[in-house]
């Protein structure tokens, strides 16, 4: 009979690669999970694993216990949550993925907010910009910027951010100043793309009036963070969320350019995206609620 102790056990096995290495992190003797593992096999009546002498590796049939599997121990470990924190108070590990750049310059400060407030609550801060599976990687929380793709998860928006077309003085003295967004086509626009090319930059007039261009630059960057100390060191116009150049405006070293224009669309949105639960634990709810109160 199938138990969750042996589902757990598949799962570790799985992350870890190996039945020694799961062994150690569980503190039992691989021949203990290799028992366990093939106890699991015979009362599934199937091989999970490809085991050889240099790998281990999942069968067709393992690849599709192992995507059911992380869902049942996290839906047996919500319902554990839900009753053992029926006080409410946040508790336990939480998973969050979050973009590099918004982590380093805006959500590191409000992460040691929230653990000062919550000090039982442990924070693994997985930070890239590429989408993560949220139950392969147990995240609890991820935070993106931007319009969203169709999903299957609950997304719940933070807050927006205007748009800002920005530029060194340096810069804008060398290259000459702006007057209308048609100016732009003659300027160095440093965008944000994986890729070399042009975009296509849009604007709405105080009046009502729209415009777009297309820009081009020699440098483009995936990396916001990147494009921004370019920006600085007077290479080209960037055209970024508020929050990655706010520093720099404070500080007098970028300037916004075209003032009497907003950009198109006006502001980029901040979500907090986690999956479909039917209780949500306290510290994800906690957090969530955290992060709209500091913005």
């Amino acid at each position: 009979m199938t138990t969750l102790a042996a589902i757990r056990i598949f799962n570790r096995v799985v992350e870890a690669g190996s039945f020694s290495e799961a062994g150690r992190q569980l503190g039992v003797a691989p021949s203990s999970v290799s028992r366990q593992i093939n106890e699991l096999e015979d009362s599934l009546r199937t091989r999970l694993f490809q085991r050889s002498t240099r790998k281990l590796s999942l069968t067709e049939a393992g690849e599709i216990y192992y995507g059911r599997a992380i869902r049942i121990i996290a839906e047996v470990d919500e319902a554990r949550l839900a009753v053992s924190q029926l006080d409410g108070t946040p508790t336990g590990v939480l998973r969050l993925n979050v973009p590099g750049s918004l982590s380093r310059r805006y959500l590191v400060p409000i992460l040691i907010a929230f653990q000062r407030k919550y000090p039982g609550v442990e924070v693994v801060l997985l930070v890239t910009d590429q989408v993560m599976d949220m139950i392969e990687h147990r995240i609890d929380l991820t935070i993106r910027l931007g319009a969203l793709s169709d999903s299957n998860l609950v997304a719940r928006k933070i807050s927006t951010c205007r748009r800002l077309l920005c530029a060194s003085a340096g810069y804008l003295k060398r290259a000459g100043q702006l007057k209308l967004p048609d100016d732009l086509g003659h300027h160095n626009c440093l965008t944000f793309r994986s890729n070399a090319g042009s975009n296509v930059w849009k604007f709405k007039h105080k009046n009502g009036k729209a415009s777009e261009v297309q820009v081009s630059g020699n440098l483009c960057s995936n990396d916001g963070e990147s494009l921004v100390a370019a920006a600085v060191e007077g290479h080209g116009l960037i055209l970024v969320p508020e929050w990655l150049v706010r520093d720099e405006i404070d500080s007098g070293s970028l300037i916004e350019a075209l003032p009497a224009y907003t950009a198109v669309p006006g502001e980029t949105p901040m979500y907090a995206l986690y999956p479909l639960q039917r209780h949500l634990a306290p510290k994800v709810r906690a957090f969530i609620d955290f992060i709209i109160d500091s913005m």
